[in-house]
Formats: C-alpha cells, structure tokens, sequence
C-alpha cells in the first residue's frame, strides 16, 4: 500500500542530511534523525492546500487539533488530557530550553542520564543552569537508569530532570515500573520531570507499549511536562510543530511566560500537517513501523557480525547506538567518512567509543550503508 522503498532524491533541497556538510555526492548521509521517505499523502494534500489559499499570514492552533489531539493520547497511550494542558510550540528543543527555563533560577540543576540526545546537555547553558549527568547501565540488551546514582547525584539545586522515553540513543521504552520509580526519586527532591516522549509512535517491539510518564498517577502529571510531536513519526520535523503537555496550572504559566518573545507562533503548514497526520495517517504509521522494524533486524544482524562492533536490539526509534570501542578507533565519525558514510560520533551525545546510525531509510540506501561499515572496520582489523 505505501511504498517505502522508493528512492527520493534529496540533494540540493537544503536539506541538513544531504547538502549541509558539502559532502561527495556519492556520501551516504545517516546522522540527523529525519527519515528519507515520502511524507503520507494526507499531509501532502493539506501542503498543496495550504500553499494554494496563497495568503501566508499569523496562524494559531485551532480547537480541532486540541482536540484530535487529546483524543489520540486516549486512543494509543490510554491518557486522558485536557486541552488547555496543550501548549503548541515550533519544535521540541525549544521545549526543552523553555523547561529548563521556567524551572528554577539562575546557576541551578539539570539532571539527566547519557549518553543522550544533544540538545539534553547543551540547553542547560542556553538556559544558564549546570548540567549534572548520570550515565545508563546496560543490563542484557537494555539500556536502564541508574535509579542508586540519580538519588545520589540530585541536591537541592536540582530542580529539572530530562528524560527521554523511548531514548535517544539506545532505543530503551521504559516500563511503567521504571518510570514510577523515577517519579518517586523526583518527588522526594521535588524535581520537575521533562519528558522528551516525541519517538512514543515508533515502538518496533509489538509486545511493548509506550507509557507517558505524566499518566502514571495524578502525583506524576503534576510534576511533569511532556514534549511530543508529528515529527519524527510522519516525517515531518522541518515544519515546527510540537506540543507541551503540562496539566499543572502554575507549571504551564511558567513555561508560557519562559517561552515569550523567544521563538514565533506555528505556522499553518505546521498546523495542518499535524492535523492531517493524526487524523488520516494512522495506516501508514503502522505500515512504517513494520518497515522500519525490517531495517532494524538487518542492521542488528550485520553490525553484529563484525568484528569489534556491538549492537543491542532497540526496542524504538529508527537510531541505532553500536558500540565500536573494541576497535580503537577514535574519531568513529572520521573514519566513516573516508569509507563513504556520515554518521554521528558518540560524544556528540556524551558516549565515546560510539556512533549513531539513522536507519529510516529506503532497504537499499542500508543495504549500501552496512556495507561501506562492513568495508570500514575490515580495513582495521
């Protein structure tokens, strides 16, 4: 029905995989955490509609996507919010800056585990607060909190934690169990928990279910703020469009007053597009998922069979996380790039001896990346 394999062409859209590092057009791009696929021809219909009104003014979010919206929260995750939770913002990262923000004063605490997402240890400094970190344990094929070390490390500047579940990288979907205890630890310190939940779509194990921390108990909604968006699911991150889950009144004040001035209203394509994606564009998720899962597997079994790497099995994302430090190497990132492929480099996400392989790709486009990997480490060995 939706034909994920067919090759797009992507050099010379500006786009920030394929054209922003001036690469060999023969380089094969997986680093930034977009897909190379064809967004759902639902969101394209309201792209073409949007463009043809022809009037490019100030949108804001109508009741309609508030409440397709809240409406969904109850329909996947059994969640049920209301829609004045909903603060609508022009991507997750600011999300995250606005939480650190809006959270404390000055000079306090931001905690949260690695290796992780970027943007998790760099915004403590756009936000003037010192960042703690707290590295994960690898229990089997799982990456886990350190539950022992995070009550250990929080003081009582700590004012902010930043999870991120499903996690980037690593892929781990935290039980409610897990998360419970988080909530736990964070209420006796009375830290606010960020809850970066934006890959909750991308579940690739059926048997597991994605669990919104603020769901947890009316305790936990009252101390977290959730960031979720279309984005990564339908493949649309360059449009701005993310959403602030924030149940508790005076929480969701601040992190509106934090955000002021800062960074603009949506725009309608935005808007638009994450009506139509979650109100028409379920099947092709779930279609997705299954592709994305295919790759996963294939990923899994080669990166395994080489010599010095190690891939654990993720249970979400499309983001692989393998472990190169039995090779030595390293610059990983550098010595890719020689061999024809640009990844991420671990310490980008505070993990040395790693790398980050985007596999939401077409079967072809992986089937040429695992090979230029296989051509790169059997060079070194």
């Amino acid at each position: 029905m939706f034909n994920f394999d067919e090759t797009i062409n992507r050099h010379n859209t500006d786009s920030t995989k394929w054209d922003f590092n001036n690469d060999p057009e023969n380089v094969i791009p997986m680093p930034v955490a977009d897909m190379d696929f064809r967004c759902p021809e639902p969101i394209i219909k309201a792209m073409l509609e949007v463009a043809e009104h022809g009037v490019m003014g100030y949108s804001f979010v109508p009741k309609e996507l508030k409440t397709l919206f809240t409406q969904r929260m109850k329909d996947l995750y059994d969640w049920e919010i209301q829609e004045e939770w909903q603060v609508w913002i022009p991507g997750l990262v600011p999300g995250i800056t606005t939480s650190y923000k809006a959270v404390g004063q000055s000079g306090d605490e931001v905690m949260t585990t690695i290796p992780v997402y970027g943007p998790f240890h760099l915004a403590p400094t756009w936000a003037d607060r010192k960042l703690v970190t707290v590295p994960l344990l690898l229990e089997g094929e799982r990456w886990v909190m350190d539950f022992e070390a995070i009550e250990k490390a929080m003081t009582p500047r700590t004012k902010v934690f930043m999870l991120c579940n499903p996690y980037n990288p690593g892929g781990t979907v935290f039980t409610p169990t897990e998360l419970t205890k988080l909530v736990e630890i964070c209420q006796r310190h009375n830290v606010v928990i960020c809850s970066d939940e934006i890959h909750c779509d991308l579940i690739l194990e059926e048997n597991l279910r994605h669990t919104p921390t603020a769901s947890l108990s009316p305790e936990a909604a009252q101390m977290t703020i959730t960031l979720m968006a279309p984005s990564k699911t339908f493949n649309i991150a360059g449009l701005g469009c993310s959403v602030a889950i924030i149940p508790n009144k005076e929480l969701r004040d601040k992190f509106i007053f934090a955000k002021a001035g800062v960074f603009p209203e949506l725009n309608r394509f935005g808007i638009r597009a994450a009506y139509a994606a979650y109100k028409d564009c379920e099947p092709w998720r779930k279609e997705l998922v299954k592709y994305l899962k295919t790759n996963h597997d294939i990923l899994h079994t080669a990166m395994n069979a080489i010599p010095g790497l190690k891939m654990n099995k993720l249970e979400a994302t499309y983001l692989a996380w393998i472990d190169a430090r039995e090779t030595g190497i390293e610059n990983l990132a550098e010595h890719l790039l020689k061999h024809g492929i640009r990844v991420v480099d671990g310490p980008v996400f505070k993990g040395q001896g790693f790398f980050r392989v985007n596999f939401g790709c077409t079967r072809a486009t992986l089937e040429e990346g695992i090979k230029r990997i296989q051509e790169a480490f059997a060079a070194e060995m």
